[in-house]
């Protein structure tokens, strides 16, 4: 394989995987077909035993491992981070691949605003993913590009940083989830800003059960509280929002041929979803060490 690994590359791809043999093959793959070539790439491997770390090994890349039981998100970015020595930090998660070869060109062109802290870019699912998952992603990265968003969503699955922010705008590590957009709001209110690009997409792989896809929210919701602590999520929010996902998604897949194929799949995302929000938001104990081992290791729940 042919990754480049210059001495002093412009950017820095960090790469965080657990058990990803079917997966980083693909997107190390995609990397090495870049039209950009002056970054060098980091792997933080928090316990695989599937053969991804066997396999890493055998490329050009700097391989870095956290242990199992200090994983968190934003901690395995640090991680990642401070090992790194481009100028621009970009994220990718291990079981996503660049859909073509100006993804990363395009990911890091608008650092030319001296203003700009992150760009983040598209995702599409796979044939694997979950028809209301598709949806989701349709929504939450649209076909046009912004600059200089209103928001503070971010997704760090494919993402680029500027490194002087993240040194000092560390991650918060203490975080269950929704780490990128915890930062994204700390550094908007510091006057940075944050845009979207549409042109540099990645197919993002996501095949999960439904004890998985709650425990996901689950997580991401116990953040969104302590991020915005005005905003709420009742047993109406839950039923009226679960109800109306489910209608909705069965009407487009009834109108893309799909909906004999996909309306239980609609049935059990919709309510692993929004059963997990209802729950983080009304969890009021510590996470525990039982419960951090099902959001970060479902796999093996």
């Amino acid at each position: 394989m042919s990754l480049p690994a210059p001495s002093d590359p412009r950017a820095t791809v960090v790469i965080r995987c657990h058990n990803e043999v079917d997966h980083i093959g693909r997107l190390l793959e995609g990397l090495e077909g870049q039209r950009f070539r002056d970054f060098d790439v980091v792997v933080v491997d928090s316990g695989s035993t599937d053969g991804t770390v066997e396999l890493v090994a055998l490329q050009p890349v700097t391989l870095v491992h956290i242990a199992k039981d200090e994983f968190t998100f934003g901690r395995s970015l640090n991680l990642g981070c401070r090992t790194a020595s481009g100028e621009f930090l970009v994220f990718v998660s291990a079981h996503c691949a660049p859909v073509d070869d100006h993804w990363l060109a395009n990911l890091i062109d608008d650092f030319a605003d001296p203003k700009v802290a992150a760009v983040y870019g598209m995702q599409r699912g796979t044939p694997e993913s979950h028809f209301s998952e598709q949806r989701i992603f349709r929504r939450w990265y649209p076909d046009t590009s912004v600059k200089h968003q209103a928001g503070s969503f971010i997704n760090n699955a494919n993402c680029a940083v500027r490194r002087s922010v993240w040194e000092e705008f560390p991650y918060d590590e203490a975080l269950t989830g929704l780490e990128d957009v915890d930062w994204a709001e700390r550094v908007m209110r510091d006057g940075w800003r944050i845009n979207y690009r549409a042109d540099a997409a990645v197919l993002h792989v996501h095949s999960e059960t439904a004890a998985q896809i709650r425990h996901r929210y689950q997580r991401e919701a116990i953040t969104f509280q302590k991020v915005f602590p005005g905003e709420h999520f009742a047993l109406r929010d839950l039923i009226g929002l679960t109800s109306r996902n489910i209608m909705g998604d069965w009407r487009a897949a009834r109108a893309e041929g799909a909906l004999r194929a996909n309306w239980w799949s609609i049935i059990r995302f919709r309510t692993a979803q929004f059963t997990g929000t209802y729950q983080g938001f009304h969890m009021r104990r510590p996470v525990s060490s039982e419960l951090k081992r099902r959001f970060y290791y479902p796999e093996e729940s």
